[in-house]
């Protein structure tokens, strides 16, 4: 029995592995390619970070935290990614800056985050450059095409005329 209780204490148990930061919301793709550089303090209330990412409709995560410790009390994006869309939220004590380029989009790309500490405090402002890649993004084409609208009669033409002419050219 003895020796039972002490094996038991012995047994595996599975650990939680996680491939970056968690997604509370369970349906966001990772880009393939992802990598952010520490967020840097670049002076008073301005913090920097730059990523390399893959426009491969997946997402690419820098994680902030006010003074170190917790997360922001509120957020903003200011400006916002011309070739691409940031999603901010707070996730375990962690500010969460998610950006996703647009599909097959190769180039830089800059935006702006805003990060209030809380009421009365000062705001620190996060700059993020990201320099995104499109190697191996394939962009499918749709199986149907598009119906093309019939063109226009011209003007001054009644349908009546139209259809007169028609009869009189058989």
């Amino acid at each position: 029995m003895a020796v039972s209780a002490v094996l038991a204490g012995c047994q595996n148990k599975p650990a939680l592995q996680v491939a970056g930061p968690p997604d509370p919301f369970g349906y966001m793709k990772r880009s393939a390619v992802c990598r952010v550089s520490p967020v840097k303090s670049a002076g008073p209330a301005l913090k920097t970070a730059s990523m390399s990412v893959r426009s491969d409709d997946g997402n690419c995560v820098v994680l902030v935290q006010s003074d170190g410790e917790h997360a922001y009390a509120s957020f903003g994006v200011a400006p916002a990614p011309e070739h691409g869309k940031a999603f901010l939220y707070n996730h375990n004590d962690h500010t969460v800056v998610m950006y996703t380029p647009n599909t097959a989009y190769a180039g830089p790309d800059h935006f702006g985050v805003t990060l209030i500490r809380g009421p009365g405090q000062p705001r620190d402002t996060l700059e993020i450059t990201a320099t995104v890649d499109a190697t191996g993004v394939i962009v499918p084409t749709p199986m149907v095409k598009a119906p093309t609208p019939a063109p226009a009669p011209a003007k001054g033409t009644s349908k009546a005329a139209t259809r007169h002419r028609a009869r009189a050219a058989h």
